[in-house]
């Protein structure tokens, strides 16, 4: 065995390194933590089976990779001493001649040697200083460390002894390495592995079978587990590749408590009482390469809402301390966090109930108390320690016990985390879920109850102009002529107050000078890097040719007898031209001034550096001239289409996985289509409801997972007016769903299955007339009716299992719906009570109400049959969403809508160009606002409307006036409409400046010159 050992002698060095510079800096700053100790005394006793390691042994572990008996080391800021036996002193040899001078000291059996040895280890105890640091809490035994005992203790007098523990704990244990954090990592999904693979299903088991199984027993089984390999090679949360479970040991538990007796302390141990169906806790902690991980889960079978709703207290308490564990936070502030949000909550009693300490320091050691998360420690974390945090309730009084071992119970949740740097920590045991849909286990009989059916909340206006929707304008001819000025002048006053308050939030929020200059946010310059070394060059280039590199998307090129590379993105096109027998190859490169397309995409570190435009090499091979410019070609369009493909889903996240049910089948819906479909065929499948999401699976196997915390609405459309019934999830975040990333996706099932029969049966010969076409329609009407049944209440069951995020089904007003087109194709628009949406025909509409700022109508004027709907977001730089085409005779209905769910609209009588106008609001919003913000709309609209009245008011003629006006009268019937309509516009191009009198006299000097005065005006018919 001993010929195995091999201590790392880099790692050595690296860390007995960090522990002396920690060890200086604090002799610089007033020896808070050291304590001005002069040197550090580790004593190693007897090898002893320990389910922990102390200081020593973590100590040990930490520098030399193993644990050496009988062996002493003495620290100064400079050196360090070794005593031990000869065969262990030959593997520490290797480690001398480092930055920092190592003494290793053999033993023998000359006793009067040894002692000389301890002698010279007192001396350099006295000769750095009168402080000397020792463990506390010194758990060494054996002849070794008593014979030290008895030599130090000639000294111990004299000396002032310091508890370092600390002190090591801080400079030393407490923050890990990458190597550490590598093992931490794999001992922590070997732990969640076992809970949740194995632990569950065994006790699941237990419960449903009614089985009677100790605790004892079952941690046994769970013990045993550990000596199978096979176990761990086929666990769902892989594993290191070079994972060995011969190095896996543990360090609590596996601890089973059900049955009203608990104890929430890592020494808990598994009693012989029977598994009871109630509350159970269950907790585990491995080792792995001598790094710890814990975990502790709480399942609840059959809980009451108490119970329900006290669990979810503790989850938000547990979810508080480790998102405010972050690097710079003092550790008490973590505990105050805890009890802060107990006391905010409607359950303040269960404070009394809160454990004292909710976790510590793990690693080396089990349980760090220097890192004791209560509320008196004052020390700050850092970025790279692993903590546990372990919340609980103690004791709660059951008020709805379903036996007598259910009148008590405690709440416990453990998990094991790593502190980062500027974000939440990593949570090593996410693998074993917490929420409640993972640990709680129904057994009994699920009997249906007639719940209240969950409305969405709206507001109660919209469901006002529903109501008048559906009682004034039931005919058609009605909606375009009939405006009620009251509802007019009541809008008029409500949008005034809503453009005050727009502008009022818009000050407060931009309350500085804030925007992307220009309007575009500025894009940051980009190295690309071709090569790091010399020898990744392609063996090409020794030829000083010009060298195509695919792999590392570069070209090599040939300048001043050295290769040079470029990478494809600094080019910016190639050609090759012929010149005689020469073949000419150019290569034009990117730089300042020199626009890609349209407009200059490409940043610049330093735009006042000089640049290479281009390199034209000469060549008599024309054939190799005119493949390199191909190549340059084809890896360019490569290079950009992977730029445009990494754009394009850059915003696509990466979901967590589903949490499938176990104790119980899922809920399905059968039957149904989903769009967008996988790799573009309709084929149908099922929708599973399950823990944390949603899973759709076709007939081949092919699944699509949706998770609730990704979905943003969830919409149910009724098959009403409609071929289709919708399930309709509209997500947060896109997913890929085959190739293509989606946003939206659907599940929904045809309502027009109807089959006629024209060729007539035994049915139709003994009936007359249309007996069997109303038949049939009944029959289509159940059979939608039905539909719609189902689908609401598989709708209703997918927001009851996503009760936690916040949002309920939404369902479409047909009512207050209006045609327009969103993409390319008129649809129907409907709004909801938080969307306005169209789910019928792809690509589908989604526009949340709550993230628009304004609205514009647009070519709202007399003699237009339709306007155009244009929606700015509170995002200023989302662009603006379009709806055209909408019919007039909706206006009134569609400025009644928008008044009543509190948007802010205008009305103009042309198109905006609103790339222009968001790139100026985007580049200054503060300014934006300050110059009136969207009063411009507002201002437009007034503008027009006084233009009318301007031109109305013109016609107000004197009686004079109106007399020779009816003189021409006739004569101006000889044009039609658009006749006068082009005259006239060319009449005031020529007339600029020219009153009214000019004007008559002009066109009465006409008449004369062609005879057309003289003529009855009132012989001649009108024309039309």
């Amino acid at each position: 065995m001993a010929d195995e050992v091999k201590i790392d002698s880099q790692t050595f060095q690296s860390r007995l390194s960090t522990l002396t510079q920690a060890w200086k800096t604090d002799r610089r700053s007033n020896d808070a933590l050291f304590g001005g100790v002069g040197s550090i005394v580790v004593l190693m006793g007897k090898n002893e089976e320990a389910a922990s390691y102390h200081k020593n042994n973590a100590m040990h572990y930490w520098l030399l990779g193993y644990e050496f008996p009988a062996t002493l080391m003495v620290f100064t800021a400079d050196a360090l001493w070794v005593v031990t036996t000869t065969k262990k002193a030959k593997h520490l040899e290797p480690l001398k001649g480092g930055k920092i001078p190592i003494e290793v000291l053999s033993r023998s059996k000359d006793s009067e040697q040894n002692a000389k040895q301890f002698e010279k280890c007192l001396e350099v105890i006295k000769s750095s200083g009168k402080k000397v640091g020792i463990l506390a809490k010194d758990t060494a035994t054996g002849p070794f460390a008593e014979e030290w005992k008895k030599a130090y203790g000639g000294v111990a007098k004299e000396m002032e002894e310091v508890d370092i523990s600390p002190a090591l704990s801080i400079a030393a244990l407490a923050v890990k390495d990458e190597t550490e954090l590598r093992n931490m990592r794999d001992s922590a999904r070997a732990s969640t592995g076992i809970m949740t693979e194995f632990f569950v299903e065994e006790m699941s088991e237990v419960l449903d079978e009614e089985k009677k199984v100790t605790h004892k027993q079952l941690s046994d089984k769970i013990d045993q587990k550990l000596d199978d390999p096979k176990f761990f090679q086929n666990l769902k949360s892989k594993l290191a590749a070079d994972f060995d479970s011969q190095q896996l040991d543990w360090i609590y538990g596996p601890v089973v408590q059900s049955g009203g007796s608990y104890d929430l302390k890592l020494t808990a141990q598994s009693d012989e009482n029977n598994l009871h169906a109630g509350t159970i806790i269950a907790g585990l902690g491995l080792r792995y390469k001598s790094y710890s991980s814990m975990v502790a889960r709480t399942y609840l079978v059959d809980p009451n809402d108490a119970q329900e709703s006290n669990y979810k207290l503790l989850l938000s308490v547990h979810e508080a301390i480790i998102k405010g564990a972050r690097e710079g936070v003092v550790i008490k502030d973590l505990y105050n966090k805890a009890i802060s949000v107990i006391k905010s909550s409607k359950k303040s009693e269960l404070e009394k109930h809160f454990v004292k300490t909710v976790g510590g320091g793990i690693g080396l050691e089990t349980k760090d108390i220097v890192l004791a998360i209560n509320a008196k420690n004052t020390r700050v974390l850092k970025d790279g320690m692993t903590l546990y945090i372990s919340t609980g309730f103690t004791d709660i009084e059951n008020r709805q016990p379903q036996d007598k071992k259910g009148k008590m119970y405690s709440l416990l949740v453990t998990d094991t985390i790593r502190i980062r740097r500027d974000q939440d920590p990593a949570v090593f045991t996410n693998g074993a879920a917490s929420d409640t849909g993972s640990v709680c286990f129904f057994f009994k009989d699920e009997e249906e109850e007639a719940q209240p059916k969950k409305q969405s909340k709206k507001d109660p206006k919209v469901g006002a102009v529903a109501a008048s929707n559906i009682t004034k304008t039931k005919l058609r001819a009605e909606r375009p002529g009939q405006v009620d000025e009251g509802a007019e002048a009541r809008r008029r006053e409500h949008q005034k107050e809503l453009a005050q308050r727009k502008q009022q939030e818009g000050l407060a929020t931009y309350s500085e000078a804030v925007g992307d200059e220009n309007g575009v946010a500025q894009k940051k310059f980009k190295k690309f890097e071709s090569y790091k070394r010399d020898n990744q060059f392609p063996s090409k280039v020794k030829d000083l040719a010009v060298v195509v590199d695919e792999k590392a998307s570069t070209i090599v090129l040939p300048i001043m007898g050295r290769p040079v590379p470029f990478h494809i993105q600094t080019v910016k096109n190639a050609s090759k031209t012929d010149e005689g027998e020469f073949a000419f190859l150019r290569i034009n490169f990117l730089s300042p001034g020199q626009g890609v397309g349209r407009k200059d995409d490409q940043p610049f570190e330093d735009p006042t550096a000089h640049f290479v435009r281009s390199l034209t090499f000469r060549s008599r091979d024309v054939e190799r001239m005119e493949s390199i410019a191909e190549q340059i070609t084809n890896l360019r369009k490569n290079a950009v289409r992977r730029e445009q493909e990494k754009k394009e889903l850059e915003d696509v996240v990466e979901q967590d996985k589903l949490t499938e049910v176990r104790n119980r089948k899922p809920q399905r819906l059968e039957n149904v289509f989903v769009r967008p479909a996988m790799d573009g065929k309709r084929i149908t499948g099922e929708v599973e409801i399950h823990q944390n999401g949603l899973r759709y699976i076709d007939h081949r196997g092919s699944k699509i997972d949706v998770l609730f915390s990704n979905v943003k609405h969830l919409f149910f459309q009724p098959c009403t007016h409609e071929l289709i019934v919708v399930i309709h999830v509209h997500l947060k975040n896109p997913i890929m769903i085959g190739k293509k990333k989606a946003k939206d996706v659907q599940f929904y099932r045809e309502a027009t299955d109807m089959q006629f029969d024209e060729t007539g049966n035994r049915k139709r010969k003994h009936r007359y007339g249309d007996e069997e076409e109303f038949e049939q329609e009944q029959e289509e009407r159940r059979r939608r009716a039905q539909l719609d049944k189902v689908f609401k209440r598989f709708a209703e069951e997918v927001q009851q299992a996503a009760r936690d995020e916040g949002w309920g089904v939404d369902i479409p007003f047909r009512e207050l719906g209006f045609n327009g087109v969103p993409n390319r194709s008129n649809v129907f628009m409907q709004p909801t009570a938080d969307c306005l949406v169209q789910l019928t025909e792809p690509p589908f509409t989604v526009l949340t109400l709550d993230e628009i700022e304004v609205a514009h109508l647009e070519r709202v004027r007399f003699g237009l049959k339709n306007i155009d709907m244009v929606f700015v977001f509170k995002d200023f730089h989302r662009p603006p969403v379009h709806i055209n085409t909408v019919p007039m005779e909706s206006l009134e209905p569609v400025k009644e809508w928008l008044d009543s769910i509190n948007i802010a609209y205008s009305e103009g009588p042309v198109n905006l160009n609103w790339s222009t106008i968001m790139k100026t609001i985007t580049a200054d919003p503060h300014q934006f606002f300050a110059d009136g913000g969207w009063s411009f709309l507002a201002a437009e609209s007034d503008d027009d409307d006084a233009d009318e009245e301007d031109e109305e008011s013109a016609f107000e003629m004197s009686g004079s006036d109106l007399a020779a006006s009816d003189e021409s009268s006739d004569d101006e019937s000889d044009f039609d409409d658009d006749a006068s309509a082009d005259e006239g516009s060319a009449a005031s191009d020529e007339s600029a400046g020219e009153d009214w009198d000019e004007l008559e006299k002009k066109a009465k000097k006409k008449d004369r010159e062609t005879g057309l005065e003289e003529e009855d005006s009132g012989g001649r018919k009108r024309k039309r």
